[in-house]
């Protein structure tokens, strides 16, 4: 709702009229199992994308990492909103990892976030957790745990940045493909819609970091992660993480046309 109502915002500061439809989804309403037992990527997207086929809505608001790696032929990402802060963030009294004790009990319930948790600090415990930002907080002292792993722009979208710890350097964790990014999702032929709201430089990092994962076949159960950084002297810096039955591969290409980048990445992280 938070992104509803920003993409709402945005489109109103531009003189349409627009009225919010929520919507329940599968990962919405099943917050028990883990996404890996729940299924693939889309299970925050899936039926907002019917919504959007059968007409009831015309513009659907996503976290752009819940989209499925592979493009709808009927729909179309019509413009992404200026990236927010991209990085995890640990949301624990924790300042740094200096003061993460050692054995400390930390939940989440992405394969990427664990695998890459795992590999900085092996000494970790690592449980599962479900449920929206709020609920997640509320099980991190009911539990007892050091800290939960959560997307800092979420808490950060939602008032709850006090909540945060510490924000992890992409450098040591790399984020998931497309986190940060609100992605306005339209029927395809439609994109005028939105294209207004298009931030380009976020859209072309989308682009780069999806092409990666897709190729690289991330998932719900698969810890793979993409991340397109602008360098400060011009040009980009594109990440990638894979993790294969414990056997880990980790890149990282610069160059100045962004769009080349995904196969150089590739072909380095093969």
């Amino acid at each position: 709702m938070a992104q509803a109502d920003r993409a709402a915002e945005e489109l109103r500061g531009r003189g349409e009229a627009v009225a919010i439809v929520p919507l329940s989804t599968a990962g919405d309403r099943d917050a028990r199992r883990t996404f890996a037992e729940i299924g693939e990527r889309g299970i925050f997207a899936a039926e907002i994308e019917q919504a959007l086929r059968d007409g009831r809505i015309d513009v659907a608001v996503h976290s752009a990492k819940d989209l499925t790696a592979e493009d709808s032929p009927d729909l179309a990402v019509g413009a992404c909103l200026a990236r927010n802060d991209p990085r995890d963030a640990w949301a624990g009294p924790a300042r740094g990892w200096a003061e993460v004790r050692q054995g400390a009990r930390v939940a989440t319930s992405s394969a990427r976030r664990t695998s890459q948790l795992a590999r900085l600090r092996p000494d970790i415990v690592i449980e599962p957790v479900r449920g929206n930002v709020e609920t997640r907080l509320r099980k991190r002292s009911e539990r007892g745990l050091d800290a939960v792993l959560l997307a800092g722009c979420g808490l950060d979208r939602l008032g709850l940045t006090a909540e945060i710890g510490f924000r992890i350097d992409p450098d040591e964790m790399i984020p998931e493909a497309g986190q940060g990014v609100i992605a306005l999702q339209v029927r395809r032929d439609e994109e005028a819609l939105v294209a207004s709201l298009d931030d380009s430089a976020t859209s072309a990092a989308l682009h780069a970091e999806r092409a990666v994962t897709r190729a690289l076949g991330g998932g719900c159960t698969t810890p793979v992660a993409a991340h397109a950084a602008p360098l400060a002297a011009g040009g980009w810096r594109l990440s990638g993480y894979v993790d294969r039955d414990g056997t880990i591969a980790i890149r990282e290409v610069e160059g100045d046309d962004l769009a080349l980048l995904p196969a150089r990445l590739l072909e380095a992280l093969r």
